[in-house]
């Protein structure tokens, strides 16, 4: 199933940046800053595609002697690189559209449609063919959400062009455009904050770490808990890591597959390291 979202990704990704590229042109030959914006957050969107087709190729490569975690953080450079280009890329958009609030310049509304309806119907193709995949892989949902965010930048461009043929009011483009970049703004911030708190090796979202440390010294057969630890390490996989002391007379191999288990159960972390230190061991390892 994987190879057939594969194959899918790959195909919605070709139309995706092809038309990207098109429209980047149409925006700079017909003077509208808004199919230059929205092409910018087409971009952005391939290049979450790539990310989700490298996702599938990554998973088939094994870890190696000196890479124990495989190249999985590849990827959050690549997503933190692109999110940083993307928030210049607003940056540039939104002054050049005060310019042009202050200074209109003309707009060939007619090749703009002509763009934009090309647009729409791109994405009206790749939304079909992700809809009619696996839509339980999350790489797939993801993807799908991101052109039907394209499919509606499209229809925006495309009611902005017959305003402008209808009224002549030229203001509509850059307005649009600063509609437009807030929604790659949104996007490609999240892409930074997020790839900067998993390199940081932040604690995943929703969990609270020490909440999770006293909830394990509750445990059955646990005495104490400590040195508590769990970030990201790409995507939902999440790593942790954690010392305990067993109760007097609990079997200390039976603890770490039970507070494995706990921590996946509770916050779906499937790869726990449990250390089962000796009656006052994590007072002397606090020093």
């Amino acid at each position: 199933m994987n190879t057939s979202n594969e194959r899918r990704l790959l195909v919605v990704f070709a139309l995706t940046f092809g038309y990207a590229l098109i429209q980047a042109l149409g925006g700079w030959l017909s003077g509208s800053l808004a199919l230059i914006a929205d092409s910018g957050h087409m971009i952005s969107d391939a290049a979450a595609l790539l990310l989700a087709l490298i996702a599938y190729r990554i998973a088939r490569k094994p870890a190696d002697a000196t890479r124990t975690y495989g190249f999985h953080r590849i990827r959050v450079l690549a997503a933190l690189a692109n999110g940083a280009s993307l928030l210049i890329l607003v940056a540039w958009i939104g002054w050049e559209a005060i310019s042009r609030i202050n200074s209109p310049v003309e707009v060939l509304a007619g090749p703009m449609l002509v763009v934009a309806v090309i647009g729409l119907l791109v994405n009206i193709i790749g939304a079909w063919t992700l809809w009619s995949g696996n839509r339980d892989d999350g790489n797939l949902r993801g993807a799908l959400l991101h052109v039907i965010g394209d499919l509606l930048g499209s229809v925006a461009a495309i009611a902005a062009a017959i305003g402008i043929m209808l009224t002549g009011w030229t203001i509509l483009d850059p307005l649009l455009s600063i509609l437009v970049a807030l929604l790659v703004v949104k996007s490609a911030w999240g892409l930074v904050t997020d790839s900067i708190r998993v390199l940081l090796q932040a604690a995943p979202r929703g969990l609270d770490a020490a909440a999770a440390e006293r909830e394990i010294a509750q445990l059955p057969g646990v005495l104490e808990a400590g040195h508590f630890h769990a970030w990201t390490l790409m995507d939902q996989t999440c790593v942790a890591t954690v010392h305990v002391t067993p109760q007097p007379g609990t079997d200390a191999l039976a603890l770490p597959p039970l507070v494995a288990q706990w921590l996946k159960d509770q916050y779906a972390i499937e790869h726990v390291t449990v250390q089962v230190d000796p009656p006052g061991g994590l007072i002397q390892a606090s020093h």
